[in-house]
């Protein structure tokens, strides 16, 4: 029970972490409401629960270890978080401009089918989350664990994160009349753009 909850606290601190899904999800609630923040971060949840279903069967540990495949999933997931940067970068630059009420008219008329898939997307193309479940579970529950035993361990990294997404996007709801501002939501689609930039980099770096 103790290795357990030491895991839970771990998963914890890495759900706080800022990282391409929070931002990701904290862009959806700042131009399509909370709504539009809650369905990124169900993909979110359905990406991770694939990750470590992925992650406990083995076939994650397949994919980590056969280089060629994993070097293009790493590419594929520098190219989306690169594409993410640019369309907050961009949304910023028009927001500049004075097309504020523009970049949110177009969010709020999107599908909610459209940011669970965008959620989705950014993390099962992060091969990070991947090689952190291949990486971590087996040090909770040893080498020979059962597969419903590294199942529960995955689930509850997914679980911990979603709560954390979900509560992002209650403090964005409530803040909402300081962050609908012209200049605070410059200011978060320009840093987003550049962390998520900042992120793709680093995997092409890895790849290379």
């Amino acid at each position: 029970m103790t290795q357990y909850l030491s895991f839970v606290a771990l998963a914890i601190v890495l759900a706080i972490a800022p990282g391409p899904d929070s931002l990701l999800t904290l862009r959806s609630t700042l131009i399509g409401g909370r709504r539009r923040g809650a369905w990124t971060a169900v993909g979110i949840l359905v990406a991770n629960i694939v990750q470590g279903v992925l992650a406990a069967s083995g076939l994650g540990a397949i994919l980590v270890h056969a280089e060629t495949v994993f070097r293009i999933i790493k590419w594929v997931g520098a190219a989306y978080l690169a594409y993410l940067g640019f369309l907050a970068i961009r949304a910023a630059w028009r927001m500049q401009s004075g097309e504020a009420a523009v970049v949110t008219g177009a969010a709020m008329r999107r599908s909610p089918w459209s940011a669970a898939r965008q959620g989705f997307l950014c993390n099962i193309t992060n091969p990070k989350v991947l090689a952190f479940n291949i990486a971590v579970l087996p040090q909770f529950v040893g080498e020979h664990a059962s597969v419903a035993t590294l199942l529960t361990y995955a689930m509850t990294l997914a679980a911990v994160g979603s709560v954390v997404l979900v509560a992002l996007v209650a403090i964005a709801g409530i803040a909402s009349r300081v962050l609908q501002r012209v200049t605070v939501r410059r200011s978060i689609e320009g840093a987003t753009g550049v962390v998520m930039l900042g992120f793709a980099g680093a995997l092409v770096a890895e790849s290379s």
